[in-house]
């Protein structure tokens, strides 16, 4: 997959790509506010399965936040992100302080570029496609790039944390 961008570009979350010199594709698609559900919304317009889509997440585990990274056909299981942190309680964050801390807006949180990286964890099911798509730090805005790319840039953690 080489360097390509489709519709725009521009945010922390692609210039953390570009400066790390990793492969991949920036897919736009027309945003509608009223959608139930952004990333949802990502996957039906850009014609890919809720599977390989995956949203951001910011939680609290034991009062620190922390990222989860799921499926967006799925959901996040609170308990088991806690358990993937050596934590024993996690809640989702306000969504405030999800915003200020990385650098985002809610619908549009990356876990690439972030002002203050967190700790985050990918559901180990990324791992089971060749390339996945998750926020390109705006709405509208997804980036596709593999997996493992994705791990390493975010220092994730791998683990089953969606249900």
């Amino acid at each position: 997959m080489a360097k390509k961008q489709r519709g725009g570009g521009g945010t922390p979350a692609t210039v953390a790509l570009e400066t790390a010199g990793v492969a991949f594709t920036v897919h736009a698609y027309q945003h509608d506010p009223a959608a139930a559900s952004y990333g949802g919304e990502a996957a039906e317009l850009l014609g890919i399965a809720g599977e390989r889509v995956f949203k951001t997440l910011v939680a609290e585990v034991d009062g620190k936040l922390t990222v989860g990274v799921v499926p967006v056909s799925g959901q996040l299981d609170l308990k088991a992100l806690a358990q993937a942190v050596g934590g024993k309680r996690a809640a989702m964050a306000d969504p405030a302080a999800a915003e200020r801390s990385s650098g985002y807006v809610l619908g549009g949180i990356s876990p690439l570029g972030q002002r203050r990286p967190l700790r985050t964890v990918v559901d180990a099911s990324a791992l089971e496609h060749p390339t996945v798509y998750v926020s390109a730090g705006r709405r509208g805005l997804e980036v596709e790039l593999s997996p493992a790319d994705l791990v390493t840039l975010t220092t994730a953690t791998v683990a089953p944390i969606g249900r």
